[in-house]
């Protein structure tokens, strides 16, 4: 071929190469292409003729036909060996189910050799160590295949030795790894793949490695064991090797339950650990919270709950049953589900506990406003009933939302603002704007004067506004407490709202003063004086006569 012109092949597995996508690509006119190592299934192979120019190092196609021939191979180890030059050790492992009730698809895997019994899960690395190699150090290769139906494990290595471990351990899927080749290794415990989410370092120190990889996809695992040249010194030492398929990472620690689910092909289970309230990790090994942190949280979220008997008791003295119901429900319920969150005793299931907390919670906030106007019964329920099918959507749609608490007294605010117009509506009936109010304007004006006095005076005298105010900063304080809840600071914050959620109905209910009837107090006008003193000289005259 001409100089300048180059026949470019680009390598990819799996799917077409492209000269802006592949693998591999080299200009097989000056140099062949060499693979090392290369993965188990189908690779495409693309010979495209360019022109690379001396100017710039672009390579741009060539539009001109040329005759080339194209030799390839594909160089074949023994069955036992491996590796560039075929002289590091390979050995295939067999699959041995375990005999684990209730979980399906565990394994264990030996390499095929009489040196290795299968009584044991693990099997000694001394006799297996590859012996030669040009440099230092060299590798042995362990080969295993996981069925598709058994995908979706997690992959157990664990290396233990009589003294320092002085190896690495590389693994990759469907290929043999090498030093600039892999998927996950580890060298040491601060050299790893511990940052990939399928990568777990479960132990390490300098005689014992225990890894995880998580969720293995099926088909054939390489894992390669760099390592220094045997000697004397090292045959004495016991190194073992074990690698097994695990449903769930150490039976969940004896601290959660192992699960699966299905994927969306329904060909493959996916397992995961589902730990319990104290415990939590992939392998629910770490402690959240201790035995007396635990008790501690169950006493401040349940005990809390008990600030509910203020307002319920205020409305049983007052004969108030619906609000005593409500309140009274609202501690049980809420007690209830946080035994339930704790894991302490669990009557109904978790989702029917959480609703009730929250909904009952919600009707007690805005039922406190609706008591503090002076409605008459008949209306109270229907704002009751029209509450109830409002703070049961929230309870159900999005309970945990901040803005909950928000939207809650707001519906209250609303409520209350309602039975003021009802209220309001009821009692001054006696207004009249009828077309003689263009022609008397000032007696109207004070009318109207009147009114407004009497209606600040009774709403003056309506409240208690100390405990009014009160009322609201403890309420203020509830909302503080909702927004500052934390996944670490929860039973704090929420043992915090509880009581101030309470008090504040409480002090609601206190600010509520007798009944005033200022309002229903027509304002005297001149007019209607004036009238009276006719009528009465009127019925003089006549009784005079």
């Amino acid at each position: 071929m001409c100089s300048g012109h180059s026949l470019m092949c680009y390598v990819r597995h799996g799917t077409l190469p492209q000269p802006q996508l592949y693998d591999y690509s080299a200009d097989i006119n000056r140099s062949p292409l060499v693979i090392p190592l290369p993965r188990l299934g189908r690779w495409y192979i693309k010979i495209l003729p360019a022109n690379l120019s001396e100017s710039t190092s672009a390579i741009q196609e060539m539009n001109t036909t040329i005759c080339y021939s194209l030799e390839w191979q594909v160089l074949r180890c023994p069955a036992d060996k491996a590796g560039l030059n075929c002289t590091t050790a390979k050995y295939t492992l067999q699959t041995f189910l375990k005999r684990t009730p209730y979980v399906a698809f565990e394994s264990y895997y030996l390499p095929i050799s009489g040196e290795v019994s299968s009584g044991s899960a693990s099997f000694p690395l001394g006799p297996l160590l590859s012996n030669s190699s040009d440099g230092h150090y060299t590798w042995t290769f362990f080969l295993l295949d996981i069925p598709d139906g058994a995908a979706g494990g997690n992959i157990h290595v664990r290396v233990a030795s009589e003294a320092k471990i002085s190896g690495e351990i590389y693994a990759r899927y469907g290929g043999f790894p090498s030093h600039s080749n892999w998927d996950y290794f580890y060298a040491n415990s601060t050299s790893n793949s511990n940052g990939s989410m399928f990568f777990k370092l479960y132990d390490a120190s300098d005689k014992s490695v225990s890894f995880y990889i998580i969720y293995a996809r099926g088909g054939t695992w390489s894992f390669g064991l760099r390592h220094p040249i045997s000697n004397r010194h090292s045959s004495t030492v016991e190194t073992t090797m074990s690698i097994s398929l695990e449903r769930c990472p150490e039976k969940c620690s004896s601290h959660g339950a192992c699960k699966s689910v299905l994927d969306s092909s329904g060909l493959t289970f996916y397992s995961f650990c589902d730990c319990d309230r104290r415990n939590g990790g992939f392998d629910c090994s770490v402690e959240l919270v201790s035995s007396s942190g635990q008790m501690w949280q169950s006493i401040s979220l349940i005990g809390s709950n008990a600030a509910a008997l203020l307002p319920a008791y205020w409305a049983l003295r007052h004969k108030a049953f619906a609000e005593w119901v409500l309140y009274t429900s609202s501690g049980i319920s809420s007690g209830l589900y946080h035994a339930c969150d704790l894991g302490t005793w669990c009557p109904l299931s978790y989702h029917v506990l959480q609703f009730m907390d929250f909904w009952l919670s919600f009707m007690a906030v805005v039922s406190t406003f609706v008591y503090l106007s002076t409605i008459d019964e008949v209306t109270k329920r229907a704002i009751h009933t029209v509450v109830a099918i409002l703070t049961a959507l929230m309870a159900e749609s999005g309970p945990t939302k901040s803005s909950n608490i928000i939207l809650v007294v707001a519906i209250g605010t609303l409520a209350l603002f309602i039975g003021f117009l009802i209220e309001f509506f009821t009692h001054h009936r006696w207004i009249s704007f009828s077309t003689e109010i263009c022609l008397n304007m000032l007696n109207r004006w004070e009318t109207v004067k009147a009114w407004i006095h009497n209606f600040i005076r009774s709403l003056l005298k309506r409240f208690r506004w100390g405990f009014l105010l009160a009322g609201f900063t403890a309420l203020a304080m509830a909302a503080i407490s909702w927004k500052l809840e934390t996944s670490q600071n929860y039973w704090k914050w929420h043992s915090a709202w509880h009581v101030s959620i309470y008090t504040s109905s409480f002090l609601f209910l206190c600010s509520k003063a007798t009944a005033v009837n200022c309002e229903n107090e027509q304002p005297r006008s001149e007019n209607y004086e004036l009238a009276r003193q006719n009528s009465f000289s009127g019925s003089n005259e006549r009784g005079g006569r």
